[in-house]
């Protein structure tokens, strides 16, 4: 007999209140009953929904990587409550971490930092290192209090496909795959962490996200090298580093000219979809009036665009097209986490 379907429940937590609501307390008590089974779930942060499991929990932690059909090299982010949990999980709590952590959690950015005796081999991929982060998200951080333990959990969704920014997405993507859901609503960011490696020097940029290399040269007080590859070429110290990732179903093109090629594919018959932050300009409404263009039109900020893209990218998936195409942002600091999905989305 199939596995049913996870329960899919709504957490809510109005601003203006002191305290969670009784039924979203119920939902993060059950969550963290699951948790603590060894089972896996499904939690909202201010980035993408991640696959929650117990960190230390080896078992439980393969079992994330069953669900995701996630290769066991790809290593896991450990998101913790606190600054205290996760100077607890590390060997050694480099100064660089320490001021990241001080100025930009709770938020968007993980630290690659030594690992300590806690973490099992699953969760770092054999390496040596440990990518540790506080999200934003409070009731998630809520879940780890409650829990009293660490959780490793990367994006909710199958392996190298566009990562969820709704409970919808998930449950799309992952289906009875996993034992719950907590639905917290849209991420506010909607792309993954920056990753920062704090055991080199200077400190290196694995993954581009929503913290800035400005933001962290800010916080640092001190230059940070923007380069992303993993500096060690036999293991990779942070997710995102596959050259292929973040991809939708249907093939996706970062063409030089975006309306000449919208123009070419739709003279050859194609359905195409187009993310486009001109669609007020006159080749773009010129082309919208063919009835096999679907545009999606892009905010004009990075933050913004960063919201919306994964969304847009999982609508146009539904839409039975031939091609997505995008227009690629300009090679700036502000928009180096988006160009940085892109690319790999775009990849072969």
């Amino acid at each position: 007999m199939p596995r049913p379907l996870p329960d899919v429940l709504p957490i809510r937590w109005p601003e203006e209140a002191p305290a969670p609501p009784p039924a979203t307390l119920a939902a993060l008590d059950r969550a963290v009953d699951v948790l603590r089974g060894g089972g896996v779930v499904a939690v909202p942060t201010e980035t993408v929904y991640g696959l929650a499991a117990l960190a230390t929990d080896a078992d439980a932690v393969e079992r994330i990587f069953a669900a995701k059909g996630r290769p066991a090299t790809n290593p896991l982010i450990v998101h913790v409550a606190d600054i205290a949990m996760a100077r607890s999980l590390a060997a050694d709590w480099p100064a660089v971490a320490n001021r990241v952590a001080t100025a930009l959690w709770p938020g968007p950015v993980t630290v690659v930092v030594p690992r300590g005796p806690r973490i099992p081999d699953v969760v770092t991929a054999g390496g040596a290192t440990v990518a540790l982060r506080c999200p934003a998200h409070r009731l998630t951080r809520l879940v780890i209090e409650k829990l009293g333990a660490p959780l490793a959990a990367p994006s909710a969704n199958r392996s190298l496909t566009v990562s969820p920014t709704t409970a919808a997405h998930v449950l799309d993507s992952l289906g009875n795959r996993i034992d719950l859901i907590l639905d917290g609503g849209p991420c506010a960011r909607g792309i993954e962490s920056t990753v920062v490696d704090c055991t080199v020097e200077p400190p290196l940029v694995l993954r581009p996200g929503p913290v800035t290399i400005a933001q962290l040269e800010q916080a640092l007080s001190a230059s940070v090298d923007p380069h992303r590859e993993t500096p060690d070429a036999g293991l990779a110290r942070s997710p995102g580093q596959l050259a292929r990732h973040y991809a939708p179903r249907t093939p996706l093109e970062l063409p030089a000219h975006p309306a000449d090629r919208v123009a070419a594919l739709l003279a050859a018959g194609k359905r195409v979809g187009w993310l486009t932050a001109t669609a007020d300009a006159p080749d773009t409404r010129r082309l919208a009036a063919s009835r096999d263009l679907v545009i999606v039109p892009m905010p004009t900020d990075p933050d913004a665009y960063a919201a919306m893209l994964y969304a847009a990218l999982h609508a146009l998936d539904k839409r039975d097209l031939a091609t997505i195409v995008v227009d690629l942002p300009a090679d700036t600091d502000a928009w180096r986490a988006v160009r940085d999905r892109l690319t790999r989305a775009a990849s072969a």
